[in-house]
């Protein structure tokens, strides 16, 4: 097999605007950047009501068994707060086996 060399010259090969990046102020990428995180955590919202609903529980079941208080879990579904640490492994843990699920209701 051969090598390939690929040399670039310019900025602008592909499909990337440099022209645009760079006429961008700090103002847009600031402006940006915080939309970003408001639909990354809206995303969170969606993601965790349907564990919740997949599982097919209420509010109140679903936060009784992974034994996290009402509220907290209104908050996440909401957007208002994500959960960290080990709420949101077992979170991961349940969005891809669900059946886990049974061994929280013990």
């Amino acid at each position: 097999m051969g090598i390939v060399k690929v040399e670039i010259n310019h900025p602008g090969g592909g499909r990337a605007d440099f022209v645009r990046i760079d006429a961008t102020t700090e103002e847009e990428i600031t402006r940006q950047k915080e939309e970003d995180d408001a639909e990354a955590v809206q995303d969170m919202a969606l993601h965790i009501r349907n564990i919740r609903k997949r599982l097919l529980l209420t509010q109140e079941e679903f936060s009784r068994r992974i034994n996290v208080p009402l509220a907290t879990l209104r908050n996440w579904e909401q957007g208002k707060r994500r959960p960290t640490g080990a709420a949101r492994a077992l979170l991961k843990i349940l969005s891809c086996s669900p059946e886990t699920m049974r061994f929280l209701e013990q």
